[in-house]
C-alpha cells in the first residue's frame, strides 16, 4: 500500500518557476515507478512527466520538455519525488496529481495505481 500528498502548488506569473513535492509512505516506495499527471477545467487528465524506480529513466510529455524535471529522492525516510516546473505558462493552469505504480513507466492513467488528492497551480499571463 502506498499513500500520497502532493504539495508546492500555487500562484505565479508566466514565466516563473514551481517544485511540487509528492511524499510517499510504504515500504517499497523505492521499487515503485512513479509519474505526474495534470488536469485542467473541462480536460481530460493527462500525462506529465514519469521515471522509474531508482530514477535512472525519465519521460515527459511533449508539451513540458525542457521545461519541467522529475526527480526523487529515494532515502529512508524522505521518499519523495518532485517535479520542477521553469518557465511556466498559462496553458500549465491545472491540479497536479502524483501516481504510484509497481510496473514499468506508463504514460498512460490506468498504469497507476495509485494516486494523490492533488494540487493546484495556477499560472496568470
Amino acid at each position: 500500500q502506498v499513500q500520497l500528498v502532493e504539495s508546492g502548488g500555487g500562484l505565479v506569473q508566466a514565466g516563473g518557476s514551481l517544485r511540487l513535492s509528492c511524499a510517499a509512505s510504504g515500504r517499497t516506495f523505492s521499487s515503485y515507478t512513479m509519474g505526474w499527471f495534470r488536469q485542467a477545467p473541462g480536460k481530460e487528465r493527462e500525462f506529465v512527466a514519469g521515471i522509474n524506480w531508482n530514477g535512472g529513466s525519465t519521460y515527459y510529455a511533449d508539451s513540458v520538455k525542457g521545461r519541467f524535471t522529475i526527480s526523487r529522492d529515494n532515502a529512508k525516510n524522505t521518499d519523495t519525488v518532485y517535479l520542477q516546473m521553469n518557465s511556466l505558462k498559462p496553458e500549465d493552469t491545472a491540479i497536479y496529481y502524483c501516481a504510484a505504480n509497481s510496473g514499468t513507466v506508463s504514460t498512460t492513467l490506468y498504469g497507476y495505481r495509485y494516486w494523490g488528492q492533488g494540487t493546484q497551480v495556477t499560472v496568470s499571463s
